[in-house]
């Protein structure tokens, strides 16, 4: 009898275990085996609308993500407001929380060597974006990374929508017909890299279609809307509608312009205003006409490609599955023209 308690017992205690340990092993129950990937992202400025377009689509990318892998992913976005004091306490707390990857839109692209060397002894990979940090300073480590844009077709892009305004009627441009265009450039941040190529790349495409320019004036609006209207706005003054071309390295400054011109209450004569980013309130401008056109930088590939080489690290995926990267470390987008033959078919995806 005695036997048979132990027995039973021992048969009681058997089922338990085995109870207990189907349940860990239950899929129904998977707490214990989800593995958090944390992947903080700090930017120069939050209210820039093109990197909070970028930031908005990682966030998407991520959720959709998430729903079909047995990974929980966390995306922490930060401002720096401008200030590289800030950024770099960011990371610091990056660091000491454990992120996994760090996503980095750079306040200053010549002083990334603090946040390199940060993440370095922690271990952390970095991806850089939109901001490209010097190559002295991205041969540092190999583990990091940048997703950006090809610059150097958005300034021929941006150029070719003139040029092909101009072929197809000169009056509509020339407006003096003095066979020159007169241009204002509207420039962005100092020392970023898209700003200097865009113009360079833009005034080249023209002049070699054997298009004369000549410059007006050219200043830095730091990619702000309100830096831009008011540039515009002395230059209308002191031009006045001797302007017949605004160029703007990017879409919010373009917009800048247009307000600008709508204020000066010009009548008829009034230039031609092209930017680059494709953000939606451009490609409305460019379906109303204030605006010849807009050169999309897209927002969703770079987000999907930041993504990517994010999700990839922290699960130690293999990075030659990634589409795009070059040299081991570097992803660019390309671009599209975008005027009023063809901005129905964008806005409708906006």
């Amino acid at each position: 009898m005695r036997l048979i308690k132990k027995l039973s017992g021992i048969l009681t205690v058997f089922s338990i275990f085995t109870s207990l340990s189907a349940c860990t092993a239950n899929p129904i129950n998977n707490s214990y085996s989800v593995k958090e990937i944390k992947i903080g992202v700090t930017l120069y400025k939050q209210d820039d609308a093109f990197i909070s377009t970028i930031t908005k689509n990682i966030e998407d990318i991520a959720k959709e993500k998430e729903s079909n892998s047995k990974y929980k992913i966390t995306i922490d976005v930060v401002d720096a407001k401008g200030s590289s004091s800030n950024q770099s306490n960011q990371v610091d707390k990056f660091v000491s929380q454990n992120y996994d990857i760090i996503c980095v839109n750079l306040v200053d692209r010549t002083a990334a060597s603090m946040i390199i060397d940060k993440a370095k002894l922690a271990n952390i990979p970095i991806v850089f974006f939109n901001r490209e940090p010097v190559e002295e300073d991205m041969q540092r480590w190999n583990k990091l990374y940048y997703v950006g844009a090809q610059a150097e077709q958005s300034g021929e892009m941006q150029a070719n929508i003139i040029v092909n305004a101009y072929k197809k009627d000169i009056s509509s441009i020339d407006k003096n017909g003095d066979g020159k265009i007169q241009y204002v450039m509207i420039e962005g941040e100092p020392g970023h890299q898209d700003s200097s190529i865009r113009t360079e790349y833009c005034i080249k495409t023209i002049t070699q279609n054997g298009i004369e320019l000549e410059k007006l004036a050219d200043d830095t609006a730091n990619w702000q809307s309100a830096q831009a209207s008011t540039k515009m706005t002395q230059w209308i003054k002191e031009f006045g509608d001797k302007i017949e071309v605004v160029f703007s390295n990017n879409d919010d400054m373009a917009l800048g312009a247009i307000n600008a011109i709508n204020n000066a209450n010009i009548i008829g004569n009034k230039p031609l205003v092209v930017g680059i980013d494709g953000i939606p309130k451009a490609l409305e401008a460019v379906k109303n006409g204030s605006m010849i056109g807009t050169i999309i930088n897209d927002s969703k590939a770079q987000a999907k490609a930041i993504f990517d080489i994010s999700y990839t690290l922290a699960t130690h995926g293999n990075m030659n599955s990634i589409e795009g990267l070059e040299k081991g470390k570097y992803i660019r987008t390309s671009h599209t023209e975008v005027t009023s033959d063809n901005v129905d078919l964008y806005l409708e995806n906006k």
